[in-house]
């Protein structure tokens, strides 16, 4: 049987380039989004059309009712071999100015999210006996901070100490926990923002491709890294 592996906010990004490199490494794929479920879909055509296997599941990772969602999901299909924990939203504001719903959205969705995927589906990992993975999306920012953003560095910072705790709680099943760390990458989040003058900022030069982090997250998904767990794995260009 394939190994089933979770992502979520699959639909755009960073999500579907790691569903894609997920996909042609062999593993069937439960594709989440939130509200672009057309978008999801046509992902999970294209891996089908390639060959592969590919399932759409449509919820919110904030909400605590996801418990019960997926509780059901792997009760009717099995339990997942490997999540990716990729959903997560920004909503900048300088500290002073920022909102009540500015702090909470961030902080439910990129750090409450952790809790409500992974509490449900942790059990069942361990019980199919044959290791597995889970990757969560931190930032750079989490690591080093950034104007404007303390709900998202709070919320990523948060998401390290948890993936950490969690890789040694699971390292006797050998399931293996890690954080990949981007740095600013070529997706939709920089919209609106001065992409050269953030370029002429990083070490190597450029933006960082959203392959380049699903390559990453495919090779933690490998037999060959089955000694890294715990970690935090900056792909940044050098900042």
């Amino acid at each position: 049987m394939q190994r089933r592996v979770l992502v979520t906010g699959a639909s755009r990004g960073l999500g579907r380039a790691i569903a894609l490199e997920l996909a042609h490494a062999g593993f069937a794929l439960t594709l989440n989004y939130k509200q672009n479920e057309g978008a999801a879909q046509a992902l999970a055509d294209e891996i089908r059309g390639a060959g592969g296997t590919a399932e759409v599941l449509g919820f919110d990772v904030s909400a605590r009712a996801t418990h019960a969602l997926l509780t059901q999901d792997v009760e009717q299909r099995g339990a997942f071999w490997g999540v990716v924990l990729n959903a997560g939203i920004t909503a900048d504001a300088p500290l002073a100015g920022m909102k009540d719903e500015q702090w909470d959205s961030v902080l439910r969705t990129n750090l409450d999210g952790f809790f409500n995927v992974l509490a449900p589906l942790v059990l069942p990992m361990t019980r199919l006996r044959d290791g597995g993975r889970i990757v969560t999306l931190g930032s750079i920012t989490g690591r080093a901070g950034n104007r404007g953003q303390t709900n998202y560095a709070a919320a990523k910072a948060g998401l390290v100490g948890a993936t950490r705790s969690l890789a040694l709680e699971l390292a006797k099943r050998a399931i293996t926990v890690n954080c990949v760390a981007p740095g600013f990458i070529a997706t939709d989040m920089l919209a609106g923002l001065a992409t050269e003058k953030l370029a002429g900022s990083i070490p190597l030069g450029r933006l960082g491709r959203p392959e380049e982090v699903a390559a990453l997250v495919g090779f933690l998904f490998s037999e060959r890294a089955g000694y890294i767990t715990g970690q935090v794995l900056g792909i940044d260009g050098g900042l």
